[in-house]
């Protein structure tokens, strides 16, 4: 991130957030078109999203860190690699980018704008599901740091991927793309569980020694 403003770092993590919310968004509403099969439009879902991390966290990384997520802000910030006084004002830029992206691929499908999920998803096992998907992708992301920063675009694009299949809540993981599919009606999946279950009390990885 060296060499780049603030204002640079705030657009480039709301551009991020953006693509990365209209590649979910959109991939949901294309496979749900093409398909009735539940299992492969999960499918349908889940390799854009990987890919799309892979893309952006590799191109836009050197100049914002690309989080893309209020959880990852706030880790980098606990761990001192964000200054705390920026940590806000990432958190801003991923959400208006999540709702950019929804609105975005809302448009390019020719649907409205935004649209409320009717679907309402909760309960222990999915709040334990996002909790975990957050741990699990925090310790990835700092592993990576710590041992091997140039793999850590395909570390976080195969592990969501891997979390879309082995999670309740298909791996949310992430409050701004959490808030984001809620003004969409094209998953199956609420989002209130995911918010709160992605929310700080839920960030363990955050006490790992790795500096």
């Amino acid at each position: 991130m060296a060499g780049f403003d603030l204002p640079r770092r705030l657009a480039a993590e709301a551009l991020g957030t953006s693509l990365l919310v209209a590649t979910v968004v959109g991939s949901g509403i294309m496979a749900r078109s093409l398909t009735p099969d539940r299992a492969l439009a999960l499918l349908c879902n889940t390799l854009p999203t990987g890919a799309i991390l892979v893309v952006l966290i590799t191109i836009l990384g050197p100049v914002s860190g690309a989080h893309f997520n209020p959880a990852v802000s706030m880790a980098m910030a606990l761990s001192r690699r964000l200054p705390a006084s920026d940590c806000a004002w990432y958190a801003l830029a991923q959400f208006s980018g999540g709702v950019a992206g929804t609105v975005g691929a809302h448009l390019m499908f020719g649907l409205a704008p935004l649209a409320l999920s009717t679907h309402d998803r909760t309960g222990p096992a999915l709040w334990l599901s996002e909790g975990i998907a957050t741990f699990g992708l925090l310790a990835v992301i700092l592993a990576g740091l710590r041992f091997e920063r140039s793999a850590i675009p395909w570390l976080v694009g195969l592990y969501i991927t891997a979390a879309y299949w082995f999670t309740a809540s298909t791996s949310f993981a992430n409050p701004a793309v959490a808030a984001a599919r809620s003004l969409t009606d094209s998953f199956p999946e609420s989002v209130r569980q995911a918010c709160r279950a992605s929310s700080p009390p839920n960030w363990p990885a955050r006490a790992l020694p790795w500096r």
